[in-house]
């Protein structure tokens, strides 16, 4: 896909992993739309960008009536829609059984999957079905790509990490069905599993703690730049063979059990 001139949806696109995708998307000629429940995030993204390629809705990707107004704003500000990324997420973390062996509650469990996977599927669904309406582009004729974020965590959870693995485990689960359903439509589903990224929200702990972290990455010996999963993004959508993968992002770090 030629991405110069397509309109791309980027949900979590007021920071961290999503605001990298937004700013790596428009430097290849996109106009961006956001999905965010932090509107001065949000705000901050499109500023940076330029109001006349981006624009932001409030929306909660779990909630199907928000992220259904969400798609009514971006048509009416766009037209149209030929990529989708998926950045919007929480991290959670706690045991099955806490130290005085009383269950983790259900509702951060449900919430962590409502979150990340099903609002995952929310979004993609909907992004699919505009999509489903392009009329077919260049040599492979293509109508759209749908990217979800996965984690390494879907393969190698630690400890505390059964709600968020198995919501990115989902994900990377329903990416090659997804595609083998879009792919009579020309639309493709990819996923990218990073690992240890240089997020705001990571980058603020303690500097043992960052320390700890890139200890079990092999090379480069460091955490990942938001840019380079931007990076990976504007690749996937330009390389119309990659298709139905989930590719890990992550310096070959393999997760240890804490």
């Amino acid at each position: 896909m030629n991405i110069n001139g397509q309109v791309a949806l980027v949900t979590g696109g007021g920071s961290g992993l999503g605001r990298a995708t937004c700013e790596q998307l428009a430097a290849a000629g996109a106009k961006v739309f956001i999905f965010d429940m932090n509107a001065a995030a949000a705000a901050e993204t499109v500023a940076n960008i330029g109001a006349e390629r981006a624009a932001f809705a409030l929306v909660n990707v779990a909630d199907e009536a928000s992220v259904q107004a969400g798609f009514e704003q971006l048509v009416a500000a766009f037209g149209a829609l030929q990529i989708c990324v998926n950045c919007a997420g929480i991290a959670t973390a706690g045991k099955i059984l806490d130290r005085d062996s009383n269950p983790l509650p259900l509702s951060e469990f449900s919430k962590t999957i409502s979150v990340n996977l099903i609002g995952s599927f929310n979004v993609a669904r909907m992004a699919a079905a505009l999509m489903a309406k392009n009329e077919a582009m260049g040599e492979a004729l293509e109508r759209g790509i749908i990217i979800n974020t996965a984690s390494v965590a879907a393969f190698e959870g630690q400890l505390g990490q059964c709600a968020y693995s198995a919501s990115k485990g989902g994900i990377v689960g329903m990416t090659l069905p997804m595609a083998r359903d879009l792919a009579k439509l020309g639309i493709r589903v990819n996923a990218i599993a990073p690992g240890i990224m240089g997020t705001p929200m990571l980058l603020a702990m303690p500097k043992n703690v960052q320390e700890g972290l890139v200890s079990n990455i092999q090379f480069p010996k460091r955490m990942g730049l938001p840019k380079e999963y931007g990076d990976l993004v504007v690749h996937l959508a330009s390389n119309s063979y990659i298709n139905g993968e989930t590719i890990r992002l992550d310096g070959a770090i393999r997760m240890q059990p804490r």
